[in-house]
């Protein structure tokens, strides 16, 4: 993909995670981020339609990304961030006071307003947030509700099939992520001084990737504590 359509596609993206709503060219043209005519930028997304990365939900609205844009976005273009220093502070008193993984995933779920899980390896399985989730726009849409519902219900033993193939923080996105195919998530495997498990969290696909990977790898390191 050339620098200029990488460029365009990560600013649907992000434009999209911030609204939740179709990303036109007049949009782009209009925020100053590149120095091009409207008509160039619509030729570019619809170069960018074209090779599957993003699509237009409807006709006459802006563009929204495709889990194959999703995917490129993931692989290539997402940053390692920090948290910001209230969230650290936030989730590290949380494990002073509670000592408790569970309390911790609860912590998660306040800051990424979006549900998490939690699997121990001794077959102990907990999730909170759900609520989070429902409160998404995708999840407006009683197809989506009812899948998600099937997840929650077989969540033990999707967490039994996957818990030896994780190992370090990840990201899976629709089809590659065995929770749903409509949504996205952030896991990864921790140890601390007693247990093992998986700790993740679930959104839609339009979730903040960087933000939540962030918060998965800076929840890791506050588990090795326990």
């Amino acid at each position: 993909m050339e620098k200029r359509q990488e460029q365009l596609l990560e600013t649907i993206i992000t434009q999209y995670i911030d609204t939740a709503q179709p990303v036109g060219s007049k949009a782009i043209s209009e925020s100053k981020l590149f120095s091009l005519s409207s008509a160039t930028i619509r030729n570019e997304m619809a170069e960018l339609e074209n090779a599957g990365f993003i699509f237009q939900p409807h006709t006459s609205a802006g563009r929204i990304p495709t889990e194959s844009g999703y995917l490129y976005y993931v692989e290539n273009l997402v940053k390692i961030i920090s948290i910001d220093k209230k969230t650290q502070n936030n989730l590290k008193n949380i494990i002073k006071a509670q000592k408790s993984i569970k309390d911790l995933a609860k912590g998660l779920a306040e800051n990424s307003h979006l549900a998490v899980f939690l699997g121990l390896e001794d077959k102990d399985y907990y999730y909170t947030g759900l609520a989070n989730l429902f409160h998404q726009p995708e999840f407006y849409q009683h197809e989506l509700v009812y899948n998600i519902s099937e997840v929650v219900d077989h969540l033990d033993e999707v967490i039994y099939n996957i818990f030896d193939e994780v190992c370090e923080p990840q990201i899976l996105i629709g089809s590659k992520n065995p929770f749903s195919k409509f949504c996205s998530t952030v896991l990864t495997k921790f140890k601390s001084k007693k247990k093992k498990g998986l700790i993740g969290i679930l959104g839609p696909m339009r979730m903040d990737y960087q933000s939540n990977l962030a918060l998965i790898k800076y929840s890791e390191d506050l588990i090795k504590s326990l």
